[in-house]
């Protein structure tokens, strides 16, 4: 059973996951060859708080840009 995990910023709508989880899981069944019902997918909301790059955290690039 493949599983895909997407970890993004928090703000999306449950529409807009429902259409990512949508696309994910038609690209998976188009590329890999697997069934639609076969396909699990986890969304993780992270706040920019609890996310860092380069050493500082997305919230506070935020507040300098």
């Amino acid at each position: 059973m493949p599983m895909i995990q997407v970890q993004m910023f928090s703000g999306r709508t449950p529409e807009q996951k429902r259409n990512l989880v949508r696309a994910l899981t038609d690209a998976f069944v188009q590329t890999a060859g697997s069934t639609v019902d076969a396909v699990d997918v986890i969304l993780t909301d992270v706040e920019k708080s609890d996310w860092a790059q380069g050493g500082e955290l997305f919230s506070d690039k935020a507040l300098a840009g």
